[in-house]
């Protein structure tokens, strides 16, 4: 799995014109799920993602986790994170999981970061064509994939 953490004052997710989820401060977080991914690698994103200490403290130094500052998480689904660009022009998904492996592993993605928070996690809808608005604080933006662990 890999996802873009961005640290935000806001998100909001709109599909067809109808507002879908909206979130305040927290995290906005996109993930793209590979064939190979298993439920193990979304407890351990969603553990590591909750645990970020990205928030500033009362020093101003990123030093708190949005568990610890209250602050909400916004999920979306994004197979493009798995693009391949090394040949031509036009980018290649091969390496991104098909429906039937993304959506199960997205739901218990979903579901393990509002365990975590003990909040629901807004999210936008698997497969459809969203329109994605933030405003990005910082701009604070990490990248994790979980075949880099190390």
């Amino acid at each position: 799995m890999r996802a873009v953490i961005q640290r935000v004052n806001r998100a909001s997710v709109t599909i067809g014109n109808i507002l879908k989820s909206e979130t305040g401060p927290g995290l906005l977080v996109l993930v793209g799920i590979e064939e190979e991914d298993t439920v193990t690698d979304c407890d351990w994103l969603a553990g590591k993602i909750v645990q970020l200490r990205i928030f500033n403290d009362q020093n101003g130094i990123m030093n708190l986790s949005v568990l610890e500052t209250g602050g909400s998480i916004m999920v979306i689904s994004q197979f493009t994170l798995h693009a391949k660009t090394k040949k031509g022009n036009r980018p290649s998904y091969i390496k991104a999981a098909k429906p039937e492996t993304a959506i199960p592993l997205y739901g218990v993605f979903v579901k393990r970061i509002s365990e975590l928070t003990g909040k629901e996690t807004a999210t936008g809808e698997f497969g459809a064509m969203m329109e994605v608005l933030l405003v990005n604080d910082g701009p604070v933006t990490i990248i994790i994939d979980t075949k880099n662990k190390d």
